[in-house]
């Protein structure tokens, strides 16, 4: 399989002065993901954990809610120019009674908060496609302000990769009591998302009720809707949701926390979950 981290080669200077030196950087490389044989998306990721992202995908997509959606989940061949398997090739198979979607149709309709529809088709396609319909505005939980504003420290401190390159988005799902219960790294913020969800429908605890997930950075749409798909009650994130996200997380029930920095936040929706 592809190295999380690879070496190259770097001229740094330092106060006018030059000097070469190795530098440790994220790796990048493509996974194709295929659904029963089907070239279904390419995503840019960092690679490990390439099964649960392929899952946690699926869960945003509306096709997977548990564990036993799945048959089985593999790498196909994927050859470089001397012949030696990429494993950048995974494909789902899923369990007899599952169905499948009309893969043209319906990741035109709601995959990414870029895919150029308008606002309202997008919301329309999460509330119709989540395998749990309400479990977001119906989840009781509530989390103190004080606990939530020390979870980026926690997470930050969970990045063991991001010490060594400085170069990778994280997400990390909480309990209400601030423990932290997974914490997944990537080159893109909504892979991160994808492997923890992808690792939750595996263990079986889908829909993530009761849960905090933390990303390092903004929190798109996307993410947002990768949230609800998941059934997660709370997104907090370190810096700005975008306007749609926001509008998701108002008409889904989600708690959406931005700007999460210390003691201070901005909560632009489901603001009764969070206490003082």
């Amino acid at each position: 399989m592809g190295r999380v981290t690879e070496r190259r080669r770097v001229v740094r200077i330092r106060n006018g002065v030059a000097g070469a030196r190795p530098d440790t950087l994220v790796a990048e490389e493509p996974l194709e993901i295929r659904l029963n044989g089907r070239p279904l998306a390419i995503t840019m990721r960092t690679p490990g954990d390439d099964f649960a992202l392929a899952a946690g995908f699926l869960v945003s997509e509306g096709v997977l809610g548990s564990a036993d959606d799945v048959r089985a989940v593999t790498y196909c061949e994927g050859a470089d120019a001397d012949g030696v398997n990429t494993y950048n090739v995974v494909n789902v198979q899923l369990a007899a009674g599952v169905a499948v979607p009309d893969i043209t149709l319906e990741r035109n309709v709601y995959t990414t908060s870029s895919c150029g529809l308008c606002g309202k088709a997008s919301l329309d396609a999460v509330r119709t496609a989540t395998r749990f319909p309400g479990a977001v505005a119906a989840d009781p939980v509530r989390v103190p302000a004080r606990l939530l504003g020390e979870l980026p420290d926690r997470l930050r401190a969970a990045q063991k990769v991001f010490d060594r390159t400085g170069g990778l988005h994280a997400a990390g799902l909480f309990s209400a009591e601030g423990d932290l219960l997974d914490v997944r790294e990537d080159v893109g913020r909504h892979n991160a998302v994808d492997k923890v969800v992808g690792r939750a429908l595996q263990e079986g605890r889908l829909p993530l009720a009761g849960a905090v997930l933390l990303v390092s950075g903004r929190a798109s749409f996307e993410l947002a809707q990768k949230a609800v798909m998941a059934g997660i009650p709370v997104l907090a994130a370190v810096s700005a949701p975008s306007s749609l996200a926001v509008d998701l997380a108002a008409e889904s029930g989600l708690t959406l926390v931005g700007f999460l920095r210390g003691a201070d936040m901005n909560v632009y929706a489901g603001e009764e979950r969070i206490t003082l």
